[in-house]
């Protein structure tokens, strides 16, 4: 099984941009569908990004369509989170999570492997 690890949380201001990355250990990505969530103090989970393990399909909520990227090394080892124009209300722990299967979800409750969280904070 994966295990999954992000990195590159921080604190930004309004308009800036910032990348988290997710690592695979234990194995590749492939052939793992990975996700992005994300939790704000006293509010529920929520899906940010995903994509299928060849990297040919993406799915964004639509609060971060036109200014999040989700992309995938080719060596299937890394998933990205590319964050641009971030608002104060992108502040959030920042979650990868990984399920074993072809189906891009957007429901936590389908990932199977999640990491520990990136503090993510903007500030106005």
């Amino acid at each position: 099984q994966v295990q999954v690890a992000e990195s590159g949380g921080g604190l930004v201001q309004a308009g800036d941009s910032l990348r988290l990355s997710c690592a695979a250990s234990g194995r590749t990505f492939s052939p793992y569908t990975v996700g992005w969530f994300r939790q704000a103090p006293g509010k529920e989970r929520e899906f940010v990004a995903a994509i299928s393990w060849s990297g040919g399909r993406t799915s964004y909520a639509d609060s971060v369509k036109g200014r999040f990227t989700i992309f995938r090394d080719r060596a299937n080892t890394s998933v990205y989170l590319q964050m641009n124009s971030l608002k104060s209300e992108d502040t959030a722990v920042y979650y990868c999570a990984a399920n074993s299967g072809a189906t891009i979800f957007t429901r936590a409750l389908a990932y199977d492997y999640w990491g520990q969280g990136t503090q993510v904070t903007v500030s106005p």
